[in-house]
């Protein structure tokens, strides 16, 4: 039980962070190229509860974390867009889905340096050593996964714009089939694999700019 809560009290406060801030960035670049639609919901918060899915930011990681799952991952309420109310929607969009895992790059590595400070001041508490380990693991995750090129994830979306019309209204057609398309990669093994070797790697290199 104390190993459990110790694993909540380290876990949900880095969480509720990265989800929070990765969609709150979403609305925030939608509305500075033209589109209110997240604003106006009141989607561009800091407020976690705005961005909160039951079951993807708590009850799947939380499982995942308890069954010792190598790979963690979860998903929060999507910050609507009206693409037609961008100014150059195609290539505007490229910078709001962009926008998520910018917010979780800047994330981890202000938690490498939170790190690198209490290294720095001689703080040895396991509770906030772990809890600004896992803010760089999350994030890191959370970036890496979202920037797999299968809509409606970022890099999805980022390369729907990237790609010429013909090529990118053909990967459009896999929105809605998207997350099915992940979670069998994931269930035949192989994309959690790929993606540990990654979040192991980035989180060492941002470890190592911060001289950790």
């Amino acid at each position: 039980m104390d190993q459990i809560l110790f694993y909540i009290s380290v876990y949900v406060p880095p969480l509720l962070f990265a989800i929070t801030l990765h969609e709150a960035a979403h609305g925030y670049a939608a509305r500075y190229f033209g589109d209110n639609t997240a604003y106006v919901l009141g989607r561009i918060s800091l407020n976690p509860t705005k961005h909160i899915d039951p079951i993807g930011t708590l009850a799947l990681p939380g499982l995942l974390i308890l069954l010792s799952s190598p790979f963690v991952f979860g998903w929060a309420k999507p910050v609507p867009v009206a693409i037609g109310n961008l100014r150059h929607p195609k290539r505007d969009m490229i910078y709001v889905a962009a926008a998520g895992p910018a917010a979780n790059l800047v994330m981890a590595l202000l938690w490498a340096v939170l790190l690198s400070i209490y290294g720095s001041l001689g703080i040895d508490s396991d509770v906030l050593i772990t809890m600004a380990l896992m803010g760089v693991k999350l994030n890191v995750i959370l970036m890496l996964f979202n920037l797999l090129p299968i809509p409606p994830l970022d890099g999805g979306r980022i390369l729907i714009g990237l790609l010429p019309i013909k090529a990118s209204l053909t990967l459009a057609r896999l929105e809605p089939y998207g997350m099915f398309i992940v979670l069998g990669l994931l269930l035949i093994g192989g994309l959690d694999t790929f993606l540990s070797e990654w979040v192991i790697g980035v989180a060492r290199f941002i470890l190592r700019l911060v001289g950790l």
